[in-house]
């Protein structure tokens, strides 16, 4: 099931039946993006999961530690992720994975860059809520 990034949660929840996608999954995802954005420790500590697999594009893996480190020191800032195509699919009620198309730009190590990036997302619903497992990502041509 195809959704374009962001339903309202009220709206979406009213349409959640079993075997749909569930809507608060994509309220993670934009909350991920967000403090991502924001480099806000106190939202990504809730967000995402302490065994936390993060595969750059550059292949570089990080703890969700690591993660959390970089953009709170400013050694990794994400300054702009606009979803250009957003895909979630769920198995079972609590694991959910989104696939999305990304263009985003960071600073890393105080370089300025463009990427455009295709990722899968994994969610695992733990505690009452969701949380991000793993991230991989790739390198889309210019």
């Amino acid at each position: 099931m195809t959704r374009r990034l962001f339903l309202p949660a009220a709206a979406a929840a009213a349409s959640f039946a079993a075997g749909a996608v569930d809507p608060t999954v994509e309220v993670a995802e934009k909350a991920w993006a967000e403090a991502t954005k924001k480099g806000d420790k106190a939202a990504l500590e809730k967000l995402l999961a302490e065994d936390l697999t993060y595969t750059h594009s550059h292949s570089g893996t990080d703890t969700k530690k690591q993660f959390i480190d970089n953009l709170v020191t400013g050694a990794a800032k994400y300054e702009v992720i606009d979803y250009e195509e957003f895909n979630t699919r769920m198995y079972g009620k609590n694991t959910a994975v989104v696939n999305a198309q990304v263009k985003l730009v960071t600073v890393n190590k105080g370089t300025r860059g463009n990427a455009h990036l295709k990722f899968v997302h994994l969610w695992v619903k733990q505690g009452g809520r969701w949380q991000l497992a793993a991230h991989q990502s790739t390198r889309m041509p210019n």
